[in-house]
């Protein structure tokens, strides 16, 4: 089995995470998000949604992380926690990782992007407005976070963890990439984080997040990246 992924993208974090501390056997396939390895016609012979990541299974690919990681949980018999059978604990993985897409998710990559891409494609610091606006979007996703899925819980679903707490977790940890701590202040998430990241295994939490931490070589290297030059119409659209 391959997984196509760039740990930059916290995505590919949460299938990496979960693949790697379930000792999932996987052939580790790097795609350079930074160098469009993803727009090439290589990567869209394997699939034309030109996103990561990507699962080929034999002759079976599989796009989209919350499907790559529940197809994983089935394949390979996982214990159940962290895909439940039980009918309705099941919905609630399934109503947090429809939820994150358009709220945590989308709020911590935006202050990433504002952060990194924005300089080096529109050659300018994003405004104090748009800025505010986007840490405003992001502080109410953090507060529906603690106040309708974890509450007094352990974790998100349950007090055992869960998918979704990879999901979840990955997107919180995207920021410090521009050495913003999303957390800070908050310490029943910091708590929730830390327990994840033991479960996880601390050392491999490390590893998968060790590219986002050099916030200031990874804000270098996207804006020394002759390749954006490429993709400046389509992040402009990004940045309106």
């Amino acid at each position: 089995m391959e997984l196509y992924l760039d740990l930059l993208s916290p995505p590919c974090r949460a299938v990496f995470l979960f693949a790697k501390s379930l000792r999932i056997p996987f052939e580790f396939k790097h795609v350079e998000l930074a160098d469009g390895q993803q727009y090439s016609e290589e990567f869209a012979k394997l699939s034309i949604v030109k996103k990561v990541p990507v699962l080929k299974d034999g002759d079976f690919v599989l796009t989209e992380s919350t499907a790559i990681l529940k197809f994983l949980a089935r394949k390979c018999l996982v214990a159940d926690h962290w895909f439940p059978a039980d009918l309705r604990q099941q919905a609630l993985v399934n109503e947090y990782s429809s939820w994150q897409h358009l709220n945590l998710r989308s709020h911590c990559s935006k202050v990433f992007l504002f952060k990194t891409l924005f300089p080096a494609i529109m050659g300018s610091e994003v405004s104090k407005e748009k800025m505010d606006v986007a840490l405003e979007d992001l502080r109410q996703s953090l507060d529906l976070m603690e106040e309708k899925f974890l509450q007094d819980k352990l974790f998100l679903i349950s007090n055992r963890i869960s998918l979704a707490d990879v999901l979840a977790v990955v997107e919180v940890m995207q920021p410090l990439a521009v050495a913003l701590d999303v957390l800070e202040g908050r310490p029943k998430l910091s708590a929730w984080r830390d327990r994840v990241k033991k479960e996880l295994g601390e050392k491999l939490f490390e590893e998968a997040h060790e590219r986002i931490r050099d916030s200031k070589g990874l804000q270098q290297k996207m804006q020394n990246n002759s390749t954006l030059e490429k993709l400046k119409p389509k992040y402009e659209k990004l940045f309106r």
